[in-house]
């Protein structure tokens, strides 16, 4: 079975940065034991396989050690394909994952943009291994089903953070944990780190999915709707964010990088 790939770096409009994703269309569904051992070769943070059924797309992420609910980059990066590669006529292309629903995405001025779920998070009792395993403070700590949200004093503090990922991992496998705080840059709301060893992915450069947690919780404490956040990753990106309603846009450009074939 040969099935052909694409790698797009999501996020960016520049190659190396970003978030690279594996792209991977398909025209049946292939059994889910090949789709993770795909993923698991890959090495990437996500490798996403979709199936064009009547009028959407369905769609799954898997990380190199599970399949998840829910991924932003490789979303955008799927679209990216669509657009780029298969020439797609329509504006808005609409996703279902069996995970998560219905999911789309918009073509337009600011590149792509994905509409997702507001995922609000909740207060929540700071664990005790947490400071030790980020090796810092945490002002405020708050969580929802998939994350753990943790706000920082600054940017720098953000910056300087050389977590413990055997110890995150040991604690909790589960959960990712987002780190944040309002930005010093100019014309940056607020910024963002994300870090999940349990599902294989000990940083992620850009974590679409976490900014459905981080744009409830800053659009109330900024009391705005339309924000610039960036992550302060080594290949880094930037996002357009918005709160509507029960809903986040979340936009960004992405950029191809290679295009192949798999043999298996």
């Amino acid at each position: 079975m040969n099935l052909p790939i694409y790698q797009i770096d999501a996020f960016t409009s520049d190659v190396f940065k970003g978030n690279p994703a594996a792209v991977i269309p398909l025209t049946s569904w292939i059994d889910e034991n090949i789709m993770q051992a795909i993923a698991m070769e890959n090495n990437l943070s996500e490798t996403v396989f979709f199936k064009k059924e009547k009028d959407y797309y369905s769609i799954r992420w898997f990380t190199p050690e599970t399949e998840i609910r829910l991924c932003g980059h490789a979303t955008l990066a799927t679209a990216h394909y669509l657009f780029k590669h298969e020439n797609l006529a329509s504006k808005t292309i609409k996703f279902h994952s069996h995970l998560s629903g219905d999911l789309s995405v918009e073509k337009n001025e600011k590149g792509y943009t994905l509409n997702f779920p507001s995922q609000k998070p909740i207060d929540f009792s700071k664990p005790e291994y947490l400071e030790s395993a980020l090796g810092c403070e945490i002002n405020y700590c708050l969580k929802n089903g998939m994350f753990i949200l943790c706000e920082v004093t600054n940017e720098k503090t953000l910056l300087d953070l050389t977590p413990d990922f055997s110890l995150i991992n040991t604690k909790n496998p589960e959960l990712g944990i987002i780190v944040t705080s309002k930005s010093s840059q100019e014309n940056v709301d607020f910024v963002s780190r994300f870090f999940h060893p349990g599902i294989g992915i000990n940083e992620d450069p850009v974590t679409g999915s976490a900014h459905t947690v981080l744009i409830p919780y800053w659009a109330e404490k900024l009391n705005k709707k339309e924000m610039i956040a960036k992550q302060l990753s080594k290949r880094g990106g930037e996002l357009h964010c918005v709160l509507l309603e029960d809903k986040v846009l979340i936009s960004g450009n992405a950029v191809t990088y290679l295009k192949g074939e798999i043999y298996v």
